[in-house]
């Protein structure tokens, strides 16, 4: 099973998932969106199976951080393809693509044997 697991390394969501990983030896390879960004490529991969609404992390302060006009403006999927690339914090964590799935937020019941 390839995974790959897309996050901030100091985020504790995305800790506990790569620890779980690692404690059940399952490789996983591991893309930082804070050090090495994310493509639109990535992103239009996620929306074939999630709202674009489902990725945005709402309760980040990126998020909270953004001007009212800013938020009010992300209204489609060109929208927020275009902001989460510019900023990466706003989505959600982990995001994981496994055997052709894309998971946002970690359950190790997807991943047991």
């Amino acid at each position: 099973m390839a995974i790959k697991l897309y996050g901030i390394a100091n985020c504790d969501k995305v800790r506990a998932a790569r620890r779980w990983f690692s404690s059940h030896a399952i490789d996983v390879g591991f893309h930082d969106y804070k050090k090495h960004g994310v493509d639109a490529s990535a992103l239009n991969r996620w929306l074939k199976q999630h709202e674009w609404s489902d990725l945005i992390n709402r309760s980040g302060t990126t998020w909270q951080s953004l001007s009212d006009e800013r938020r009010a403006a992300i209204t489609s999927k060109a929208e927020a393809v275009k902001a989460m690339t510019e900023l990466p914090s706003l989505i959600k964590r982990p995001v994981i693509e496994h055997d052709g799935n894309v998971s946002i937020g970690f359950d190790p019941l997807l991943f047991r044997g």
